[in-house]
């Protein structure tokens, strides 16, 4: 009878922080600007959908007026699909692209 031993263990390394959260969230919601919606309408959306503080619903807001567009949140494509369908539920004009 022949001994056969048992295979080493490999340790694999962890991936660091920053290369989990891009692998993680490669994707964002764009905001596009229109000329339907009010200002005062697209910062309570933010506020109800994302439960962003009125500072920061207000300075994406003001970003989506004055250039156009704004990044207003990033995360899975799945989670990301989900926002754009909201967005859209809201009456916004939402697309999602992957991060940059």
């Amino acid at each position: 009878m022949t001994h056969v031993s048992a295979p080493t263990p490999v340790e694999l390394e962890e991936p660091r922080e920053d290369e989990v959260t891009f692998l993680e969230q490669p994707w964002v919601t764009i905001v596009w600007n229109d000329p339907v919606n009010l200002m005062s309408y697209v910062t309570f959306v933010f506020q109800t959908y994302f439960g962003y503080a009125r500072r920061k619903a207000e300075k994406l807001m003001l970003e989506v007026h004055e250039d156009g567009r704004s990044v207003v949140s990033t995360g899975s494509r799945e989670e990301m699909e989900r926002d754009v369908q909201a967005m859209h539920e809201y009456g916004l004009w939402a697309t999602l692209q992957k991060a940059e």
